[in-house]
């Protein structure tokens, strides 16, 4: 696996190294070592997957309230999205900095989402099934969000979203934590 940095700090693409021969194809997807010396929470908890049947289907803004340091990283085994990482850490020096990457079948990149960041995706085909290793369990108590067009962020998409939660469509516009001697976007 390589290990491809991205602008937030934490996250990054994996990229598998593939084994392919007359049968088909093998791949690592996950390995606690590698993760490990990549400097990735290696962690597995829980592991979900998301079946979404139509293009344009959107999920998230997701994260769990920090105090709980969930880390997830993400695989699109089929169709394609449209991944997004906004960085929700205060102390972060990519404090509200946000990413966006393509996952699909093809390339069989996974994304790292480190704690503290939430996460979304858009679904660019029909038929998409994404699977999540997480590093904490799922505790309803802490679940937190974002709209996924918060005017305080900018995110773009590739197109409009037609299906979408009402929980994700009406999360308020998120409040960043001020600190001293740093400016915010306006």
């Amino acid at each position: 696996m390589q290990f491809l940095p991205l602008d937030i700090s934490g996250a990054c693409v994996i990229s598998p190294a593939p084994f392919m021969d007359h049968r088909g194809v093998f791949r690592r997807n996950f390995c606690s070592a590698e993760f490990s010396a990549a400097g990735l929470d290696s962690r597995v908890a829980q592991g979900n997957i998301s079946e979404n049947l139509r293009r344009g289907t959107l999920r998230g803004f997701h994260f769990l309230d920090p105090a709980c340091g969930e880390a997830k990283t993400l695989s699109c085994l089929r169709g394609a999205v449209h991944d997004v990482i906004v960085d929700l850490r205060p102390q972060s020096p990519t404090y509200l900095a946000w990413r966006s990457v393509q996952l699909d079948d093809q390339s069989r990149d996974s994304i790292h989402v480190p704690p503290g960041c939430a996460n979304a995706f858009l679904t660019l085909t029909d038929d998409v099934i994404v699977h999540y290793y997480h590093s904490c369990a799922y505790v309803p108590a802490a679940e937190r969000g974002i709209r996924y067009n918060d005017p305080g962020f900018g995110f773009e998409w590739p197109f409009e979203p037609t299906i979408i939660s009402d929980k994700d469509r009406e999360h308020p516009d998120f409040v960043p934590v001020r600190q001293p001697g740093k400016l915010l976007r306006e």
